[in-house]
């Protein structure tokens, strides 16, 4: 997957350029910002469509440990509850090239990385399927935890959300992949 580099205003979503806003206010000058940030943050009225993964090992042996998938997540990955499991057991085989990039992307980077996927629901409608990664740490430098926010689009208006995310049987269909690289709060 080939990430380009861009701005902050690519993020869509507003929930997720208010995250990207809280992640820039909380790093001040660390690497990345810590993860207690984000435990005292009142995050409930977005929470159905984040989800926290702690990061297990480093470099291209690093894993991702599902600590929360919000309600939303869970519905259009087909599952109920998937704490404690491993993101590439969440995802099915076949999306594991564009379902991990991001998070791997987040770790060589150190940077905040959003994506643009086209998914098509049971009636064939089309939904961008948009996901900004946050890297956050326990110290400052290594990055030991992702905040990921989900959001899910169709312009034709309602869609069949029920276990989306498992009813292709190609990977979805990438629009963008960026690195949101530093830059100034206004």
């Amino acid at each position: 997957m080939d990430f380009k580099v861009a701005r902050p205003d690519v993020v869509r979503a507003i929930n997720q350029r208010w995250l990207l806003k809280f992640w820039k206010r909380h790093q001040g000058t660390s690497k990345v910002p810590q993860w207690q940030a984000v435990e005292a943050e009142n995050l409930t009225r977005v929470s159905t469509s984040l989800s926290f993964l702690d990061v297990i090992g480093k470099g291209d042996a690093a894993r991702f440990q599902i600590r929360f998938h919000g309600g939303m997540i869970a519905k259009v990955y087909g599952a109920i509850d998937c704490r404690g499991r491993y993101l590439d057991d969440v995802i099915p085989a076949k999306n594991h090239g564009t379902g991990l990039a991001p998070y791997f992307q987040v770790l060589r980077s150190g940077c905040p990385t959003y994506t643009i996927h086209d998914v098509t629901d049971r009636n064939g409608r089309v939904i961008h399927f948009e996901r900004l990664l946050l890297p956050f740490s326990h110290d400052g430098e290594s990055i030991d935890r992702i905040l990921a926010a989900f959001e899910f689009i169709c312009e034709d208006g309602a869609f069949d959300s029920d276990a989306l995310m498992k009813m292709k049987t190609e990977p979805p269909a990438v629009r963008l992949s960026a690195t949101i690289e530093s830059w100034t709060m206004v």
